[in-house]
């Protein structure tokens, strides 16, 4: 029987404490990380190296950006929401699972190992990177360009540049012009001379 390694971002000791003690009575899930900050477990993620990490809604909502893109090394593992607060569906979009705070032992169980399956049969490497069109269209975006210039830029039609776009969107996780901006930046897509103020 393999053991998943787990890792829980949860501001409340109770509500962290409580995931741990349930996930580690199968003897399935072993907690090797708890702790309410997500820099924190990034920095001791090679140390850590979990499987699956679980993080508190709260620890979400108010970040438009997606974790995946917001810290890379999620890529590589399983992610599960501990739903604590209601949430938004474009934030719950972006885990494999979602855990409620008032499931049992067994429907944590069941629904970690769903998470593992999903992660397993569409790894975020593999459906989430931008094409090689998204990254044109998205450069240009951040270039200030209209659908329209960006269409005509690229001899492609208006509703093709809303798909990619639609699509940008949905894998980084970033809806504004000005997000979409810093990401291309930070991505080394374009240089800081080119964006228009």
């Amino acid at each position: 029987m393999r053991r998943f390694r787990v890792a829980i971002i949860e501001p409340s000791a109770i509500i962290a404490e409580g995931v741990a003690t349930l996930a580690g009575r199968s003897g399935e899930f072993e907690v090797v990380y708890s702790g309410g900050d997500m820099r924190m477990l990034i920095e001791r993620f090679a140390m850590v190296s979990p499987d699956v990490v679980i993080v508190g809604s709260q620890m979400v909502g108010a970040n438009n950006q997606s974790l995946r893109v917001a810290y890379p090394e999620l890529q590589s593992v399983t992610l599960a929401l501990l739903s604590t607060t209601v949430c938004d569906e474009e934030v719950m979009r972006q885990f494999d699972g979602v855990v409620n705070i008032y499931d049992g032992q067994a429907q944590i169980i069941r629904k970690l190992h769903a998470a593992v399956e999903q992660g397993e049969t569409n790894p975020y490497s593999d459906s989430h990177d931008l094409s090689e069109r998204e990254r044109d269209v998205l450069i240009l975006v951040a270039k200030g360009k209209t659908n329209k210039e960006i269409a005509d830029e690229l001899n492609i039609s208006i509703h093709t540049v809303m798909s990619h776009r639609k699509n940008i969107t949905h894998k980084t996780g970033i809806k504004s012009v000005a997000g979409l901006t810093v990401y291309a930046l930070l991505n080394n897509l374009l240089d800081q001379n080119d964006v228009t103020l």
